[in-house]
This record gives C-alpha cells, sequence and structure tokens, in this order.
C-alpha cells in the first residue's frame, strides 16, 4: 500500500510541477509589464513570476489576511479583496493577469472573467489555472458513485465523499478557511468555452497529469490531463 501511495504522491508532485512549466511557458518577456496575481497568496509565487517575466511592477489580490500580510512584506503591492466581487483596480490597467488554482474556490466566476477583462488593457492577456472536472481520475470515481478527487474539500470537516481521495476524512489546517474550500471545477471545454464567452481569446492550452499513468499521457489526451493551464488575450481595440 506505501508503494502505491507513494507512486500516486509522485504523480501529483510531477504533475504539479509540469503545470507550473506550462504556466512560465506562456509568460512573455516584459520589463515594463504591470502584472496582477489574483489570489496571490503569500506572494511567493508573485515574485518568481516577476522575475520570470522581468519586471518589478507586481499587484496582488487576496482575502486571507496573514497570507496577504506575507505577500506585502515580499513587496507585492497587495490589494484585500473577495474575488466573487469587483476588483480595486481601474479599467485597462494591467498587461498580465495571472491566477492559479483559485477559480474553482469561488462562486462567482462570472463576475471573476469579466473583472479579469476589465482591468486587463487591450490586447494583454490572462493566464489562468486549475482542477480539471474530466480528468479520468475524477470520471473514475463519479464512476464507482463516489466525489470527484477534485471536489472533495467543500467542508470545514476535511476531505468528503471519496474513501480513495489520499486525504479522505482528514480534516487539515485548511479545512476550516472557507475560501480554500472548492465551489466549482471546469472541464477543459467548460473552462476555455467560459472565457470564450466573456470575449477572450483563447490563445494556448495545456494540461498535466493522467493518473494513475505518467503524465506524457496528457499531450496526448489533454482534454483528460488533471491540471488545465490557458492562456486567453482580451482583443486589441478597434478603430
Amino acid at each position: 500500500m506505501n508503494l502505491v501511495k507513494n507512486y500516486l504522491f509522485s504523480l501529483i508532485k510531477n504533475s504539479y510541477l509540469q503545470n507550473d512549466k506550462n504556466i512560465r511557458s506562456f509568460m512573455d518577456k516584459n520589463d515594463e509589464a504591470s502584472v496582477v496575481d489574483l489570489g496571490c497568496d503569500d506572494g511567493i509565487r508573485t515574485k518568481k513570476m516577476g522575475l520570470f517575466i522581468g519586471t518589478k511592477k507586481l499587484f496582488g489580490v487576496e482575502v486571507v489576511k496573514k497570507r496577504l500580510h506575507l505577500a506585502k512584506k515580499r513587496g507585492v503591492i497587495v490589494s484585500e479583496c473577495n474575488l466573487n466581487n469587483v476588483l480595486p483596480f481601474r479599467r485597462n490597467s494591467f498587461d498580465v493577469v495571472h491566477s492559479n488554482q483559485v477559480i474553482e474556490h469561488l462562486y462567482d466566476t462570472d463576475t471573476f472573467v469579466q473583472e479579469i477583462f476589465r482591468i486587463l488593457k487591450p490586447g494583454a492577456y490572462a493566464i489562468i489555472s486549475t482542477e480539471n472536472l474530466s480528468s479520468w481520475h475524477n470520471i473514475f470515481a463519479l464512476l464507482l458513485g463516489f466525489q470527484p478527487f477534485s471536489m472533495t474539500n467543500f467542508s470545514n470537516r476535511g476531505n468528503i465523499g471519496n474513501p480513495l481521495a489520499l486525504w479522505n476524512g482528514k480534516i487539515t489546517k485548511n479545512s476550516a478557511i472557507k475560501s480554500w474550500q472548492h465551489n466549482r471545477l471546469f472541464s477543459y471545454r467548460g473552462l476555455t468555452d467560459l472565457f470564450n464567452k466573456h470575449g477572450f481569446d483563447i490563445e494556448r492550452v495545456k494540461t498535466s497529469g493522467y493518473y494513475p499513468l505518467p503524465g506524457f499521457f496528457s499531450k496526448i489526451d489533454p482534454l483528460h490531463g488533471h491540471w488545465i493551464a490557458i492562456k486567453v488575450r482580451k482583443p486589441k481595440e478597434k478603430k
């Protein structure tokens, strides 16, 4: 059993690292770029993103106060805001919007996407990443009558509804933080269609993780990979 768990943990870790690589591959070098990280947490990833893009103009939005203060200490200009609401930025403010593992925690995803569109400059882009509802391990869980693996953390009582989940029944320090619980999951097509319906051009999509098989298979069949990363662009204004 330990061998199986170790194997599964290694798949998850490697797929998450690959998702980070996929996200970085979407970033354009621009030392003048104004970047906002929606759900910036403690700011570590925000700072790394700034280094990769080559800019120091880093902004963030965070709702968990302890994480917000950590991000501020790292030099990120952070606003406290619930991402289900209107964002505290002017129209056409940013060259890059980034949000990793956040959209699944929201209940008003239309407002979230509309606000991304509003604060982006014309011709600028956003990078969004989340878990894929249509990944094979989630589909398999549903066939067994279980909660999808990606939708077990919806309660302060810990992970619920899937006895095969690695953290099933365990209450962690994060369980009580409502903003860290999952509310909505998207399939590959659902996520891309949502952004398309809100006026974005879908530029690139990559997935990683293909449990219980090696992650290589997500390149062959991206519709069923675990982590989705998309790059979308706000069209330039017509003259």
